[in-house]
This record gives C-alpha cells, structure tokens and sequence, in this order.
C-alpha cells in the first residue's frame, strides 16, 4: 500500500502543476503515470505551447476573459471556473515561470503571447524532443522531485477507493504486471481526456470513432472518467473536443498532422457533405467545423471547396499554412477548371455542389447569410466567394486533440457529486475535468491555460485543507 497526502492520477501539466504545488506546501506527494516510459507521451509533451484564453492574451482584464468564456459556450461553463481562469490563468503562467518555464512571443496574433519555448509550433509530424511540451515536463518533474515528490510511471489507477462517501485513495495495476493501491487525504484525476476511447467517442463525439483523426498523444483513455462516475462523482456534458480540420490523408500520413490543417480556407468558404450540402457554419471556425464533421454520419465525406484566390489568401495565412505545406506533405488536394468537373473528381453530385456554390455566392454578394441552410456567421471570419478557377476541393476528416467535457469541477477543481456539491477528497484537472469548455455551442477556452489553472488551484485547496484539518 502506498501512503501518501495527495495522489495525482497523470503526469502531463494539470498533474504535475497540482502535485508541485501542493508538494511546495510541505505535503507528501505521488503521481502515477500510466505510461512506463522516461519520455511519457501525454497531450502536454506535444503541445504547441500557446497559452492563451478564448484566443485572447491572458493578461487582458479578468472581466474581459470571464465575458469571452461565457460568451463563446453560450454561458454554458460554470460560472466560478469561468471566472478562476479568467483571473488567475495569468498568475499560472507567472507560477510557471517561477520554476524555470521561458516563454516567448510565438507570433503577431495576440493568443501568441505566451508561448512556450523551445517553440514548437511551425512544425509537421510529431517532432516534439527538446521543445516547448517537453521542455516544460521534465523541468516541472525535476522540481517535483526536489520537493520530494515521487512520480511512478507504469501504475494504471483503476477504481477510486471510498470511505463514508469520501475518498480516500485508489486501486490500479502495475504496467510489469501485479495489482497496487494507494491511500491519500486527496485524489487528483489530471490523466486527459477520453479522446482515445472509442466508446465514450462513439456515445458523445462521432458515431464513427474509427474514422476520426487522433491528433493527440494517444494517451486519454478516460480511465479517470470511468473511476469518478463509479464513485457517483458528476460529469459534465461530454459533447465537445478541440481540434482542426485535417486533410484526410493525415489518417495513414503523420507527416499532415498537427499541422497544416484547412482551418483557414475553410472559414472563408464552405464545407460540404455527401451530397455536395452545406451542413454547418463555417463562420464559427475550425474547432466547430471539425466537430460537425465528426458527428457526420461518415465522417470520411467532408470536402473543403474554394478557388484560387482563397487558397492564395487565406491558404498562405498563418504559421505552417496549407499552401504549399499541405501538398508538399502528401495531402491530397482537387484541381478543375469548374465546379462541375471537380465535383465528378471528388465523387459528389455535379448539379447539387454547382447549386450549393451558387446559393453561396449569391449570399456573399448580396450579404443575405441568413437565408443559407444552415446560416452563416460573419464576425469571426470573412466569407469570400467561389469564382475564379482553378476550383479546388480538399478531402477533409476530423482531427482530435483532447475532448472538452469530463469530471465536473467547482472553481477550486473540486469534484461534484451528483447533487452539486464537493465530493470530499477527490479533484480534477485539465483534460479531465468538465464544466468550463464544450457543450452545445463547442466554446473553446484553451486547454493548457485551463490544465494550468485548474491544477494551480487543485493543489492549492488541497494545502489549504490540509492545514484547516485536525491534527
């Protein structure tokens, strides 16, 4: 048996920003890690390092930040998380850079702000030794140790152990084989999402799992989901996941992944299914895009369609842009001198796709986007039209980083039990929490300012518990 004050279930930066704080506290700290490996992959060692909050910089005014994050989930997060991101994302970085982490300012836009570095956002594949994500692991897991704390990687927690409806620790199994338990004051779950299960995916993100993207690390099994729902712990709403719209080559290709992606053409133009049809507004950007491709029936028969000079704007604009990245990488990109005849390439109906480009067009010059089926939002992105050949159609799938919804959380990362109150003991993070991101409306605040605070904050209600306990 394993005795320890806190154990944190995941080494990615939820879980070790919660372990270190509280470690910095005076507690006795463990984290488990599933993986066995020195070099675990988790989303946080192949991130691109922007820290960042609903694409804003993290230091505009914390009331600001609140109202963005009410504003893009359709005021679906909770209101307390809301507001602990948007007031204390910043001092989370500055947290983070009191151990070690440097940052830099990765572009013009201000969501680059914060950056981690080594940068690692230009890139293709899944280049990630030595940069931002990495970087910022092994600093965090040797200050973590230094404290004191003990990571053991190869433990796979399981079931959460309770005690009069409190939790007091946890059962798993040793990677080498052989059972384990721990008993703590306090369970962190910070082991990611479950974007890598296929069930959970099939039951709240895409009826086809197997045709979704895992633009990830492949390390959120929502095994940390599953522990706190048997416990009667509450789960948020599961609809949601970050991500981008891919080529469709990036399935059996890593070279097209993260990056380039057609994001950017895509909200200027239009993206149509099966049947040539417009099925979502491309108006609320790519993270919204690849959800509605995902939840397609097939999610393998999305298409991007634009001209020329989309992809010589929008296809030229931002880091690694699709043109001439995308081609140059294996993607595989539809030429032809008319709509129709790109059509016939890419296997959609020639009258429905030239009627579907028309209607579009129309809209655009006569500024009726309500009248599309579906409308289109005009705010965050300029629609542009579809005239001027060569046309270009871009087979596209959905690419997943991390899944939105999960464990429940109150402001200080406390989870909640059925009824809405704190579950006593227990505690998520990051990826595996719920509360703030996703729902209906797909509102994306920004996983690593959200891993970062939540853990902050888990760490810090737990010193402070621990030192209102009785001796």
């Amino acid at each position: 048996m394993i005795e320890t004050d806190v154990c944190v279930v995941g080494g990615g930066l939820a879980g070790l920003t919660a372990a270190l704080r509280a470690a910095q506290s005076g507690l006795r700290v463990t984290v488990l890690e599933r993986a066995p490996e020195p070099d675990y992959l988790c989303n946080s060692r192949l991130t691109g390092g922007a820290f960042h909050v609903c694409l804003r910089d993290i230091q505009s005014d914390a009331a600001e930040l609140e109202q963005a994050i009410l504003r893009v989930t359709d005021g679906a997060a909770h209101p307390g998380l809301a507001r602990a991101v948007a007031t204390d994302a910043r001092r989370a970085v500055k947290w983070l850079q009191g151990q070690g982490i440097r940052f830099i300012k990765g572009g013009a836009e201000p969501h680059h702000n914060f950056v981690l570095s080594p940068p690692s956002l230009q890139r293709v594949g899944s280049d990630w030794r030595g940069r931002g994500g990495d970087v910022l692991l092994r600093t965090l897991g040797d200050a973590l140790a230094r404290q004191g704390g003990r990571l053991l990687r190869g433990h796979r927690a399981l079931e959460l152990k309770m005690e009069a409806g409190r939790c007091v620790g946890l059962a798993g199994q040793r990677a080498e084989g052989g059972a384990f338990g721990v008993r703590a004051a306090a369970v962190v779950i910070a082991d990611g999402g479950f974007q890598c299960d296929a069930e959970l995916v099939r039951a709240n993100i895409s009826p086809a799992p197997e045709k979704v993207l895992q633009r990830n690390a492949g390390s959120g099994l929502g095994d940390g989901l599953r522990m706190a729902r048997a416990a009667g712990a509450r789960l948020s709403n599961l609809i949601g996941f970050y991500g981008h719209l891919q080529n469709r080559n990036a399935l059996t290709d890593s070279r097209l992944w993260p990056l380039p992606w057609m994001d950017n053409v895509a909200t200027s133009a239009i993206v149509v299914d099966a049947q040539a049809r417009r099925f979502a507004d491309e108006g609320r950007g790519g993270v919204y895009l690849a959800n509605r491709v995902a939840a397609l029936a097939d999610p393998l028969t999305a298409a991007v369609i634009f001209d020329q000079p989309l992809w010589d704007g929008p296809g030229k604009s931002r880091f690694l842009p699709p043109n001439p990245n995308m081609e140059q990488c294996g993607g595989l990109i539809v030429r032809a001198d008319s709509v129709e005849q790109l059509a016939g390439r890419l296997g959609l109906p020639a009258p429905a796709l030239a009627a579907t480009v028309d209607a579009y067009n129309r809209a655009v010059e006569q500024g009726a986007f309500d009248a599309l089926v579906p409308p289109r939002s005009t705010h965050a992105y300029k629609p542009l039209p579809i005239r001027t050949a060569p046309f270009y159609g871009v087979p596209v799938c959905a690419g997943i980083t991390y899944t939105m919804g999960g464990i429940a959380i109150d402001e200080w990362s406390r989870a909640m039990t059925a009824d809405g109150r704190p579950f006593p003991g227990l505690y998520a993070a990051g990826g595996a929490s719920g509360g703030l991101e996703g729902g209906d409306s797909i509102g994306y605040v920004g996983g690593l300012a959200k891993a970062a605070t939540t853990g902050l904050r888990a760490g810090e209600h737990i010193a402070q518990a621990a030192q209102r306990a009785p001796a």
